[in-house]
């Protein structure tokens, strides 16, 4: 397997983790609230939403400081490095950039993740986690 090959596919993986991250972050809240409606106990876990929380807060941090994803950067590396341009690739890299990628000024992007980071926020309140000890 050539070199260009090798990047093309560690950019791939790449993509293919960024688009887990997004949907944890996505439908962790959306299973969240689902999940208390419907009295599942695993939802409130504490280590579960700690992750949930922590990763909506770096991305709202993130997009405050005006700083684009480390794994935007990694994958955009990687690419460079089989000489592609940004976003032409693979059937992978084709499918999930369209679900993942969208062209908007930063300032909607910023105000899309501090809204959903408030939810996050706000389903601590609502919902909030339990240690083992309080899941009695």
């Amino acid at each position: 397997m050539s070199t260009a090959a090798w990047y093309q596919l560690l950019a791939d993986a790449v993509l293919v983790v960024h688009t887990g991250v997004v949907a944890f972050v996505v439908f962790g809240l959306v299973i969240i609230v689902i999940g208390n409606l419907a009295r599942w106990r695993w939802v409130n876990n504490l280590w579960f939403r700690l992750c949930h929380l922590a990763a909506i807060a770096f991305v709202v941090a993130a997009s405050c400081l005006g700083l684009v994803c480390p794994l935007t950067d990694l994958e955009m590396w990687l690419r460079r490095q089989t000489g592609q341009t940004a976003y032409a690739g693979s059937f992978i890299q084709y499918w999930l950039q369209r679900i993942l990628y969208y062209e908007a000024p930063a300032w909607v992007f910023t105000t899309v993740y501090t809204a959903f980071g408030l939810l996050v926020l706000a389903s601590w309140f609502l919902f909030p986690p339990r240690r083992r000890r309080d899941a009695a």
